[in-house]
């Protein structure tokens, strides 16, 4: 066992939280929960977060930890119609990547409970129900969106306005509030990904996390011997048909702007989740593998393409930045599709950047700087790399898969 991996199995136990009752803006939850952080800030579940820890937890054998996480999502879910962006009252604003199926599927195929996946499979009805009638667009593909009414209640602007350091031109209070929520949604906040249109966006990661939901619930329906897996395709394929005719440009997967019907230009790691929702024929696969030269470095993934704005602004979710959940969601897209010697390869870079990190620091981070390899990150106004708080986390549960590929393959 290696100082990191130490590390991990020492601190995993100082992030579980037990708060059954509402106190101040944290919302009681039923079971123990994960936060991101042994200490000091991120003190509450996220749900994006929580898969990729998840993941890890359940490699680790604990199982019983990663179905309480779950358990208590689908809790909020059926308190509010919805995942939250994590147990506050201030995320009630927006929701994040739904990732819920793919958690229960996790661990579903880890211990087969098959009456527990039941009463999941009623409350992840709701949840689809939540993205479908609430983040749909005209074109029958999804976008994020989050709360309108609360984002100008409350002049959310104000906080993208301290977090990016310029006001961007021609955009009212009012829709830089509404960027901002749609942007906590997505859980890339802040990227100069959408410019500042997000709301004209159908979302590549965010569909194929719906094709994975769609198909999920078909795998769940046969499981469980009712009725509805044929229709539950029906959806998958038809999400399928409506992506490769809007999104798909030289056998990649782009964010498609639907208000004025044009594909993005901005390559990004979001392109990858097609791979993992195993929704990519064999040749589109390819195609990511062939262009990981755009993103790759000598140090792992950077978030995006060495793209945008002139550096008129400062985003945490841009290269150079190398963020956890994204180099587990380009390893495991290759390794889906057995491009493993990429798909190690990756997973190598960022277990050797954890690591020689935790060196210098004793900590692990959420992101990190992969074309330098260090901790310099580019960060935002309020959120530069010298105030970040040690992660746990995705970080660890990245970390913990990337070393069983290595390891495996």
């Amino acid at each position: 066992m290696n100082t990191v991996e130490k590390h991990i199995d020492e601190s995993l136990p100082k992030t579980v939280r037990s708060n059954t009752e509402d106190n101040g803006t944290l919302i009681g939850l039923p079971k123990p929960y994960n936060v991101p952080c042994t200490g000091g800030s991120f003190q509450e579940m996220y749900y994006w977060d929580t898969y990729f820890l998840n993941r890890g937890l359940i490699i680790k054998g604990l199982v019983s930890q990663a179905k309480n996480n779950i358990d208590n999502m689908m809790f909020l879910v059926e308190k509010y119609g919805y995942m939250p962006n994590g147990n506050r009252t201030y995320y009630l604003k927006n929701s994040q990547p739904p990732f819920l199926s793919m958690m229960v599927d996790d661990v579903f195929t880890a211990d087969n409970d098959k009456e527990w996946l039941r009463k999941a499979y009623k409350t992840l009805l709701k949840e689809y129900d939540f993205w479908m009638t609430k983040r749909m667009t005209p074109i029958g593909l999804n976008q994020y969106k989050g709360n309108p009414e609360i984002a100008i209640r409350d002049r959310m602007c104000d906080g993208f306005l301290r977090r990016i350091g310029a006001r961007p031109e021609n955009i009212t209070d009012d829709a830089l509030s509404c960027q901002y929520v749609a942007i906590c949604e997505s859980g890339w906040d802040i990227t100069p990904r959408f410019g500042f249109h997000i709301e004209d966006f159908c979302e590549v990661e965010l569909n194929s996390l719906l094709f994975a939901f769609e198909k999920n619930m078909s795998k769940f329906s046969r499981v469980l011997g009712i009725s509805g897996a044929e229709e539950w395709e029906e959806k998958a394929q038809n999400r399928k048909v409506l992506m490769e005719k809007y999104m798909l440009k030289d056998g990649i997967f782009y964010d498609y702007d639907f208000r004025n019907g044009e594909i993005s230009d901005k390559f990004t790691c979001a392109s990858y989740y097609v791979a993992v929702a195993g929704l990519a024929s064999k040749e589109q696969a390819k195609a990511l593998k062939d262009n990981l030269f755009r993103i790759e470095t000598d140090y792992g993934v950077a978030v995006t393409e060495k793209i945008y704005d002139g550096g008129k602004n400062s985003y945490q979710w841009q290269y150079p930045n190398g963020w956890a959940p994204l180099h587990n969601i380009v390893y495991r897209a290759m390794l889906n599709y057995g491009f493993s010697e990429d798909a190690k390869r990756i997973a190598q870079k960022y277990a050797n950047l954890v690591e020689t990190n935790f060196e210098k620091t004793g900590n692990l981070w959420e992101k990190y700087n992969v074309v330098t390899g260090g901790n310099d990150v580019k960060a935002e106004k309020t959120n530069s790399g010298a105030d970040m708080p040690a992660m746990m986390g995705w970080t660890a549960g990245a970390y913990i898969e990337a070393k069983k590929i290595i390891n495996e393959n």
